[in-house]
């Protein structure tokens, strides 16, 4: 039985968030409409970039630019 996207998403976050200049891990959509996992950066940061992998479990991973976060 396959994991679910909320399964593997746990799995790996605190791995992605630990990466400099990571601010977010969430699930949404890829340009295909398919479940995917988004890691979103800072800034370009090519070096993380090749950190993330392009799959996992079968979800493509996007990396997206976001800016840093404040809590409101």
């Amino acid at each position: 039985m396959s994991a679910s996207i909320q399964e593997v998403k746990k799995q790996h976050e605190t791995r992605f968030l630990d990466l400099p200049g990571v601010v977010s891990v969430g699930i949404g959509l890829d340009p295909n409409s398919n479940q995917a996992i988004i890691v979103g950066l800072d800034a370009p940061n090519p070096e993380i970039e090749e950190k993330i992998p392009k799959v996992i479990a079968g979800f493509p991973v996007i990396v997206q630019i976001i800016g840093s976060l404040k809590a409101q």
